[in-house]
């Protein structure tokens, strides 16, 4: 080693990092064969913390300030090393940075429909999408659990881990629930905090805090949706007879509007007597129409009144018939 070598080594003795790149969660300060001083400085910053790895194991960690390194504030390497309480010589140790703030409008959704029994549809399939946001809580937990010695870790290293984690999660909410999709669908807020509150432990177990977590929407597949409309308008019908008389008579000036030459006019005037009928049909059976026609007569295509068999005008409204 030159002395060049070596009076630069003994430099190192202010430790700091500056977060130059986003969506670093961890970074180990490149030292390499140089030694820190017995006495260097070590910045860490709001939204940091930092840890002395020694032989792979955390010996220390810091949290947001400036330390001066020496015996006493680093009991537990000093203990490791067994060095004696006024060690001068340099010590060598990996530090690693923790980036401790906010990682937000992380996304998650399901790649594939989710399959839940629900309490009012059966078995539906559903999609959803939202965010969420964390931060790294404990850094031992993460660096022994996730991070390990890499010299950086990203957001993206983590992603696919955590989205998976949140579709599993909510697979057996929605399993046990016996919420049905339409109140899911309109109580987004509330079932955000509840996976939220299922999701935390999860995020725990690997040094994380989940922060936020937003469901954005909760959808079926378009070819269910369809169906869902449809029996959502049949509902709101109602009485199936006066539906049937209003599509009859929605589809009416449609038919008498069909102005296609003689041919056109035959099909028009043959849709709206089919119209006619039905309507007629309808009326009869509609409760609305209060008793039936007595035997042998006949409804007024004008007025809708009975008229006797053997009549040819309407006595109420004395149309022909």
């Amino acid at each position: 080693m030159t002395l060049k070598q070596f009076v630069a080594k003994q430099f190192i003795d202010v430790i700091q990092w500056n977060e130059q790149d986003e969506g670093i969660l961890t970074y180990r300060y490149p030292m390499q064969d140089m030694e820190i001083q017995n006495g260097g400085q070590l910045t860490v910053r709001e939204s940091q913390m930092a840890a002395f790895v020694n032989e792979g194991k955390i010996a220390d960690v810091f949290g947001p300030g400036l330390h001066t390194l020496n015996t006493r504030n680093l009991p537990v390497l000093t203990d490791l090393m067994n060095w004696d309480k006024e060690f001068e010589s340099p010590f060598k140790s990996d530090v690693y940075f923790f980036s401790t703030h906010l990682q937000i409008d992380q996304k998650w959704g399901t790649a594939t429909p989710i399959t839940i029994r629900d309490s009012e549809f059966g078995a539906v399939r559903i999609r959803g999408y939202g965010i969420y946001s964390f931060r790294i809580a404990d850094p031992r937990t993460f660096f022994t659990q996730v991070s390990g010695t890499r010299p950086t870790y990203f957001v993206g290293d983590l992603e696919g881990q955590l989205r998976n984690t949140i579709v599993a999660r909510m697979t057996d909410i929605f399993a046990t629930s016996k919420i049905s999709f339409l109140d899911m669908a309109a109580n987004q807020a509330a079932l955000g905090k509840q996976i939220e509150a299922e999701m935390k432990p999860n995020f725990a177990a690997l040094g994380l805090e989940l922060a936020s977590f937003v469901v954005e929407s909760i959808s079926l597949p378009e070819e269910l949706q369809k169906v869902m409309d449809q029996r959502i308008g049949v509902s709101m019908a109602g009485d199936l007879n006066k539906y049937t008389q209003f599509e009859a008579a929605q589809a009416l000036p449609i038919a008498a509007a069909n102005s296609g030459g003689a041919a056109g006019a035959g099909v028009g005037l043959g849709a709206g007597v089919a119209m006619g009928q039905n309507m007629m049909a309808a009326i009869k059976q509609s409760p609305e129409a209060g008793t039936t026609a007595p035997a042998g007569s006949k409804f007024c295509v004008n007025c809708g009144k009975s008229v006797p068999g053997g009549a040819h005008f309407c006595p109420e409204c004395g149309k022909a018939q």
